[in-house]
């Protein structure tokens, strides 16, 4: 029984940020679980071994233009059929300025890719999730949407992802009725493209290690679990939620 709850058999899944680190980790999790998955990613390359690993479909678009954006739910229903499950993994920092000098095509390039793409993305599948008669959405955002990093200047990319959170909240609410849940998941630090110079800085890590009370450095593997329990019925009476997975770093 308890396996029942996190089959995701023949479900329909989109998965966008899916060339890389976090995003290939949920990709793998959820086929593996059953699902049909179509991985999505401006990488064209990575993406198709993603895809052949997985026996998935590869859709090739880059999200920070958002008419590429609109359409990459018409190619999953062409592709696999109609979504049930969409995981906006998709995210990225186009500066590393300071506020007072972040420039404006780099805010709204940020905000652009992760919070307005996302809002495409669920506007996009919710008719076949009404269809359906279910579905659910979770978005990956970040603690940076939920407390200010030393050090780490990133004000448009925090901004984006607490609009993640305002966003899964406000649809969580307008589409309960169709039984389709939204949801976040906040990871904390771990292991990636973005992440690795700080793990290969002695003293960065230290400073991770300091301000993380478990003793372990995180992982893609350590956040797909919640995806997976959100993504299925394990999950099917929480939505609206902001789910923090960052190892008690909020915590302090």
């Amino acid at each position: 029984m308890s396996s029942d709850m996190f089959d995701l058999d023949g479900r329909v899944a989109v998965i966008t940020g899916a060339s890389s680190g976090l995003g290939v980790a949920i990709a793998e999790t959820l086929a593996s679980a059953g699902a049909r998955v179509a991985v999505v990613a401006r990488r064209a390359d990575r993406l198709a071994d993603v895809a052949q690993r997985i026996d998935g479909v590869a859709i090739a678009r880059d999200l920070s233009d958002l008419e590429q954006a609109d359409s990459v739910i018409p190619a999953v229903v062409d592709a696999l059929g109609p979504p049930e499950i969409l995981i906006n993994a998709a995210g990225s920092m186009f500066t590393e300025e300071k506020a007072e000098a972040e420039p404006r095509s780099a805010i709204e390039q940020t905000l652009g890719l992760n919070l307005i793409a996302p809002f495409l993305l669920a506007q996009g599948a919710f008719p076949h999730m009404v269809a359906a008669g279910r579905g659910s959405i979770v978005n990956i955002s970040s603690i940076s949407g939920r407390v200010g990093i030393p050090g780490i200047p990133q004000a448009s990319y925090a901004a984006s992802k607490a609009g993640l959170s305002g966003l899964t909240a406000e649809l969580a609410v307008q589409w309960a009725r169709h039984s389709i849940r939204v949801n976040t998941v906040a990871p904390g630090f771990f292991r990636s493209e973005i992440t690795g110079p700080l793990y290969d800085s002695e003293r960065a890590a230290a400073y991770l290690r300091r301000n993380t009370p478990l003793p372990k450095e995180g992982s893609a593997q350590d956040i797909v679990g919640a995806v997976l329990w959100l993504a299925g019925d394990a999950g099917n009476y929480v939505t609206g939620q902001t789910i923090v997975v960052d190892g008690g770093w909020t915590t302090r």
